[in-house]
């Protein structure tokens, strides 16, 4: 579609939804209202800019279902992802929402080379977690044969990309890495007939993309999303890699200064902020992702005219990213500081051992004599662990150390030491 066409369904999808969320959803009434922004204001593209902000925190203040637009009897599906005090950031879907999704996944899946000829395993975790289900059905839509075969169990999933002749894998780029790793050992790498690699859900430097490729002898190619404004499907590269193409015609995009909240010029780096245009169980207006990243207009070599958004340089705030899950720094100190037996200093570091991350929690004990007290001492690492995987989801490495041990700070505490 022509750039002019495109901006013009833009448009007509953004009055549409801004009004949708002025009548369906009290929130966005109240603070559209607070703004003056009514939704026969929306006259230009441009005039989004005068929406507020939604955030995070947005989300997580209307738990579980305060900003659904849909009663719960429209709604057939709902997922979500982790929440920093335990209470995870929900999500519903409509039959249209879930149909918009799999259309939205098919594009992309085919974009980066997938066809009905395909055999692809998916290495995701099932669950509330989107990323396995967004692919699952944007595969099952271009006719692929799907094996949902989750995550863990690495040597079950060696012998099914072997025995099922699989050609594509769905996966954390780390997890791919490992399982690379583990082919070897087994002595199958070399059989194995894969020859496309759908990767997300955490970052993926050139670096690590060619190792992959190197190890696995496929084509890599990354996508973007999140549960917040879909999953999977916002966007995703083609067979070229020049950008990941943005599916504007569900999402309209923009760059904003973090500090500021102003829009960017074209061709600024900025964080992404995202309205979906026509979601209809949870919509929202101007989202920001905390991402960082830049937007290119220009059509694509590829024949596709949408926008296309580089991989993402870093995030605005310290969210962490371990194994394809969010973990917030906040998420962590809620259980430490819930503890009696540990202090208020700890330290969070994050390493890549195996091509798989991993995260070691440091936290001073209040009582240096109970480091003498073996029995305690485990019975207390072993609760501290069990809570963090509880808020978490992830199993993370606990260090109790001596007290006024770790580093002070007179200013902002640096708490995460990223060795990856």
């Amino acid at each position: 579609m022509p750039r002019q066409k495109l901006e013009e369904l833009q448009l007509e999808r953004l009055k549409h939804i801004v009004a949708y969320c002025y009548d369906n959803v009290p929130f966005y009434h109240k603070r559209l209202s607070e703004a003056g922004v009514t939704p026969d204001k929306i006259k230009s593209l441009s005039d989004v800019q005068y929406i507020p902000f939604t955030t995070k925190e947005d989300i997580r203040d209307n738990y579980p279902f305060g900003l659904f637009a849909k009663p719960m009897k429209d709604i057939v599906r709902i997922h979500a992802s982790s929440g920093t005090t335990g209470k995870p950031t929900v999500v519903g879907y409509t039959k249209g929402d879930l149909d918009t999704w799999s259309d939205c996944m098919a594009r992309l899946c085919t974009a980066a080379g997938a066809t009905d000829e395909d055999v692809i395993q998916i290495s995701f975790g099932y669950g509330l977690f989107t990323g396995a289900l967004g692919l699952h059905y944007g595969l099952e839509k271009i006719g692929a044969s799907v094996i949902p075969a989750s995550s863990g169990n690495t040597e079950k999933q060696v012998m099914l990309l072997n025995d099922f002749g699989v050609t594509g894998l769905v996966s954390t780029p780390s997890y791919a890495l490992y399982m690379a790793e583990v082919a070897k050992q087994k002595g199958v790498l070399d059989h194995l007939k894969l020859r496309l690699g759908l990767f997300g859900s955490e970052g993926c430097t050139v670096e690590m993309r060619d190792q992959i490729e190197k190890n696995f002898h496929l084509f890599a190619t990354d996508n973007y999303g999140m549960s917040e404004l879909m999953g999977p499907g916002v966007s995703g590269e083609c067979h070229l890699r020049q950008g990941m193409h943005i599916n504007e015609d569900h999402f309209l995009p923009e760059l904003i200064n973090s500090q500021t909240g102003q829009v960017l010029p074209r061709g600024e780096t900025g964080e992404l902020v995202v309205t979906t245009l026509t979601k209809e169980g949870i919509p929202l207006l101007r989202y920001r992702t905390k991402d960082i990243t830049r937007l290119n207009y220009e059509p694509c070599a590829c024949g596709r005219t949408l926008a296309r958004m580089d991989k993402i340089k870093g995030r605005s705030d310290d969210m962490l990213k371990i194994r394809g899950v969010n973990v917030f720094p906040s998420q962590i100190e809620s259980v430490l500081m819930g503890t009696e037996e540990i202090g208020a200093h700890y330290q969070l570091i994050v390493r890549r051992e195996g091509f798989m991350d991993t995260l070691e929690v440091k936290v001073e004990l209040v009582n240096a004599s109970l480091l003498e007290r073996y029995g305690e001492l485990e019975a207390l690492q072993k609760r501290v662990k069990h809570n963090l995987h509880t808020v978490l989801g992830i199993d993370a490495k606990v260090s109790l150390v001596e007290p006024m041990s770790l580093e002070r700070f007179q200013g902002k505490a640096k708490r995460i030491v990223d060795l990856r």
